[in-house]
Formats: structure tokens, C-alpha cells, sequence
């Protein structure tokens, strides 16, 4: 059986007359027929999005968090020539200080400061309490599963540490989740309203220990950022 071969087909003027003449009766340009794609979001508008709206104007100006801004950006690599540097590995701030003293405003800060110095980041924000509960096993959920990717997120924002409940599974899970960053050397962010010196009655020793090999303490004043500021 012989198959005919058919040649592409092609619009003649009238075929374009009349689509131009159909155009023109629904008041539509024909220039304008073919909408131009959007322009991509900018890094910093993409990471905004994926921000708390009560974030996204963050502005890291802590000395020491700039500090760390400015270490990891310089650790960041290109996946490929040409190719925009990217967080893989870095130091770990852990920040203490009472509640409203800023700390989750300047974790949120020093992610969009990253950004702004021209640095790709994947990274993930969650307080510990949300941790826990993503966490805990339940029927139709894979724990392990969840643990390994918070685990291997190349830049992990976690809000106040220790402030859920203490027990042996919160002391384990958090040992894990800690043991492997420091192990593949993965920028933390840490904020805890517990004093230094307290983290290691709440959450265990191997914890602490972890935390004091792996990240810089930052000690907050009490500075309530959530007042408002009064007139001078």
C-alpha cells in the first residue's frame, strides 16, 4: 500500500485577508494577536513569593548574620561553567534571644541577602513545632521520607527551637535531623527563645553538643521588633 506524501501547508493572502478582516471586526490588533510571554520573576521577587508575607521586606543588619551572609555566599559554587553559583554547604548561626527580640526577621533577612548578592539558594523555613508534627509517624505519611529531604535542604531556617515539648522522640528526631546537617556541613538557621545555656537541659546533650561544634551563637537584646515604633 503506497502512503501520499502531502506538502506542508501554507496560508495564501486571502486566507491572511480574512483572518486580518475578522480581527479588525472584534476591534482586536493583529500585531497584538500573539501575546509576548510575561518577563520571568527576578530571583528576589521568586523567593518573596515563597515568603510569609510579614517577611518578605526583611533586612538582615546584625553584624554577626551578615557576617554568615557573606561566608556562605563566598562558599557557593557554579554547578557548571557560566552557570549561577549556588549554597551548598556553610557555617550555622544558632540565634537566642527573648521573644520579639528579631531573630526570625533577620533569618528571613540574611535568605533575601543572599539572594540580593546574586547567590542561587534552595532552602526551606519551619518552626519546630511544625517540624514535629510533619514528622511524627501517622498512617498515610512517611516519616523517614520527610526527615531525609529537611535533612539534605541545602540552607534550613528552623524557628524557635525548643520550644516544644521535651521527650525522648523530640530529643532523637532532632539529634537526627541536626547530626546529618552538621555532617554534610549544611547551613542552619537556628532561633530559640531559650538561653544558651538552657538548650542542653531541653534538648540533650548530643544535641548541644552538635549545635556547639557546628553553628556561631548569637546572643539578641530585648528588642521588641513587633511594637510599634513610637513617634519622636
Amino acid at each position: 500500500m503506497r502512503t501520499r506524501h502531502r506538502e506542508p501547508q501554507t496560508l495564501g493572502e486571502g486566507t491572511l485577508d480574512r483572518m486580518a478582516r475578522i480581527l479588525a471586526a472584534r476591534n482586536i490588533d493583529p500585531a497584538a494577536a500573539q501575546a509576548e510571554e510575561p518577563e520571568p520573576y527576578s530571583p528576589l521577587e521568586a523567593l518573596s513569593a515563597g515568603m510569609p508575607p510579614r517577611y518578605r521586606a526583611a533586612v538582615a543588619d546584625h553584624p554577626q548574620v551578615l557576617a554568615w551572609v557573606r561566608t556562605v555566599a563566598e562558599a557557593a559554587v557554579a554547578p557548571s561553567q557560566g552557570a549561577r553559583r549556588q549554597v551548598t554547604t556553610g557555617p550555622s548561626l544558632l540565634m537566642a534571644g527573648v521573644v520579639g527580640a528579631g531573630k526570625t526577621y533577620q533569618a528571613y533577612g540574611a535568605v533575601r541577602r543572599l539572594v540580593q548578592s546574586g547567590v542561587g539558594v534552595r532552602w526551606r523555613a519551619t518552626t519546630a513545632a511544625d517540624l514535629y508534627a510533619d514528622l511524627r509517624p501517622r498512617p498515610g505519611a512517611d516519616s523517614e521520607r520527610e526527615l531525609a529531604a529537611v535533612s539534605r535542604c541545602p540552607l534550613l531556617i528552623i524557628d524557635d527551637l525548643g520550644a516544644a515539648k521535651a521527650s525522648e522522640w523530640v530529643e532523637e528526631v532532632t539529634y537526627r535531623l541536626i547530626n546529618r546537617r552538621y555532617n554534610y556541613e549544611l547551613p542552619t538557621l537556628i532561633t530559640t527563645n531559650l538561653a544558651i545555656r538552657d538548650l542542653r537541659a531541653h534538648l540533650g546533650d548530643r544535641v548541644a553538643s552538635r549545635l556547639a561544634q557546628m553553628t556561631t551563637r548569637v546572643e539578641f537584646e530585648q528588642v521588641d521588633r513587633r511594637r510599634p515604633r513610637l513617634a519622636a
